[in-house]
């Protein structure tokens, strides 16, 4: 039998050893660079803007200027797994004064080999570069960033839609599961529908459609429903958060009077105050295009009426805008984005957008169309595109 001094000291050290586990699974956790499965809400203090789901115009004030975190969870090229590099390219547009990063992202489709979104539609929650996904999400709204997070190429899904029930119940699946996900998410996280409808929404190269072929505008105004609908149905917090829809041709801005002529043809009929409407544009082609010419350049006032004609009709429709893609690119002959008259479309295009109350989210895949470059161990904005245009 063990003495009353034995049994005292046994039970000291045996609660020594459970605070010592215990600690060390807390710095286990801590220590981890990649997120738990289950979702967690990073910023339980809201920002009172938008703290029980602020109109959109307000939101859209709010997610002003930003950038895109391209070919990195859409396409892989830009590995998902190197969190430490991505997080120092939202520090630096932090600091360059951006206030909101969308994220393209492919469910449905394989990157690297794998699909986020299962057959059976549940999201693989230990896929590695969904948990890195996570990571960066909660991240940037740690960094009091909004968040813009998509559903991008889904190739599938845009050459296939035909109106069908199993077409509508495609979409609905993908966004019912990403919307439970992240129910409880901060509001300053936005989901954007689908990223550049075309295929079957009408697509410019005369593989799908013309987009203005009236089947190819209902089946976009009908795929943008579904997913509101959708998502609006989990409940919580999604049932006012803001939600971006898009154009067909690609989400060119061009369409924007053609597939919205009127608030009824919004998902909701014009009745949900929670809607931003992205647009891209790379017009002309022939000057943004990666085989572009600088020698295409229409001049700064083509481009400001382009905007401005999106503006107008924004405002008959009275919701908000955001260019969510707009950029120049080079395959070749990189040495022509290093000039003042590309700088100077950068420019023009934030200007205009502020001027007129849209958001703007450039492009930026570290390639063709890059931004940023790696200076050492340090990232750095290539060109001085980034700092010149956000210049008053």
């Amino acid at each position: 039998m063990v003495s009353t001094d034995k049994q005292k000291n046994f039970r000291l050290s045996g609660i020594r050893l459970s605070y010592f586990l215990i600690l060390l699974s807390l710095l286990m956790v801590s220590c981890k660079d990649t997120e738990p499965d289950m979702p967690i809400d990073p910023d339980p203090i809201e920002d009172p803007v938008v703290a029980i789901g602020s109109v959109s115009h307000l939101v859209n004030d709010s997610i002003g200027d930003g950038f895109n975190l391209g070919n990195v969870y859409d396409n892989g090229i830009n590995s998902a797994e190197n969190i430490t590099e991505i997080k120092a390219i939202i520090d630096l547009y932090k600091s360059a004064g951006m206030k909101h990063v969308r994220i393209p992202v492919t469910w449905t489709e394989s990157v690297g080999g794998s699909t986020l979104l299962s057959e059976t539609g549940q999201i693989r929650t230990t896929n590695s570069r969904f948990s890195s996904l996570v990571n960066i999400i909660n991240y940037a709204l740690q960094k009091d960033m909004y968040v813009v997070l998509n559903a991008h190429h889904e190739r599938g899904l845009k050459e296939n839609y035909n109106g069908s029930a199993a077409s509508k119940a495609e979409i609905a699946t993908l966004w019912t599961a990403i919307a439970n996900y992240f129910k409880d998410y901060s509001f300053r996280l936005v989901f954007e529908v689908l990223n550049e409808p075309d295929g079957a929404f009408g697509d410019w190269d005369g593989v799908g459609p013309d987009p203005f072929n009236a089947q190819a505008i209902g089946y976009t105004r009908e795929v943008f429903s579904e997913g509101v609908k959708a998502i609006r149905a989990t409940g919580g917090r999604n049932e006012t958060r803001t939600v971006m829809i898009s154009t067909n041709g690609m989400g060119n801005h061009s369409m924007i009077d053609e597939v919205y002529p009127a608030k009824a043809q919004l998902p909701g009929g014009g009745t949900d105050k929670y809607l931003i409407i992205q647009v891209h544009t790379y017009d002309p082609w022939a000057f943004c295009g990666q085989d572009g010419n600088n020698n295409q350049y229409p001049g700064d006032q083509a481009i400001r009426q382009s905007l401005l004609a999106t503006a107008q009709h924004a405002s008959l429709l009275n919701v908000p805008v955001n260019y969510g893609e707009f950029g120049v690119g080079r395959a070749s002959n990189q040495n022509t984005r290093n000039t003042e008259l590309v700088r100077g479309y950068y420019k023009t295009m934030i200007s205009t957008c502020r001027e007129n109350g849209m958001s703007t989210s450039v492009w930026d895949d570290r390639g063709w169309f890059g931004l940023v470059t790696k200076s050492g161990s340090n990232f750095v904005f290539l060109y001085n595109i980034v700092p010149n245009m956000l210049t008053n």
